[in-house]
């Protein structure tokens, strides 16, 4: 990272991109083939038997209007920050994190209501149906986490006025990975709906 100033230079190298922008690629390119890759298992075994159908927690519907709306919230704080707008850029980012946060609750209750209904992650007495629905849910708000420290510290930013038009590129670097984090939500709660 390449500091100037106490902030981040927003200039990219002689190829073009930033360097930071094209890690954030990198990262999200991993994620996506990670998540393909264990939905394509998760069919796989599916359809060679011992697989239990049970009712999704509802909670995932709720969770899926949840990182909807911190999406919304996300962007308004990066469109706040290009028009200087240091109040909404604030505001925006604590909407977002108490919506991040919401999102993990929802999921930790999630698991509880699975619990009650017998289903494990694991273990003997487990179905691959549950721990599949564990793994994709729990890796996924792990780094739902991660998004949650990058729009915290993108927050630290802003308050000590370091976001603004003329310092983006960190606001807009969370934004594009948050968003990431919720347009991967909907596929899961999607490919789950269809195939569970």
């Amino acid at each position: 990272m390449i500091m100037v100033d106490n902030r981040i230079d927003n200039s990219p190298t002689s190829s073009g991109v930033h360097p930071l922008k094209f890690s954030l690629w990198l990262i999200i390119i991993s994620i996506i083939m990670m998540f393909a890759a264990f939905t394509s298992a998760y069919i796989v075994r599916r359809e060679e038997g011992n697989w239990l159908e049970f009712e999704l927690p509802t909670i995932l519907l709720i969770n899926t209007l949840i990182i909807v709306l911190s999406s919304v919230t996300m962007q308004w704080a990066y469109v706040s920050a290009k028009k200087n707008n240091i109040k909404a850029i604030k505001l925006g980012l604590i909407l977002t994190a108490a919506l991040g946060t919401a999102f993990l609750i929802g999921q930790w209750n999630g698991w509880a209501e699975l619990v009650q209904n017998n289903i494990y992650f694991g273990g003997s007495t487990s179905n691959p149906s549950g721990s599949f629905l564990y793994v994709l849910t729990g890796v996924h708000g792990f780094h739902l986490v991660t998004g949650l420290v990058f729009v915290l510290i993108t927050l630290m930013s802003s308050l000590k006025y370091k976001v603004h038009s003329k310092n983006i590129l960190r606001i807009q670097l969370c934004t594009v990975y948050w968003h990431f984090l919720g347009g991967l939500w909907l596929y899961l709660y999607i490919f789950l709906r269809i195939n569970h």
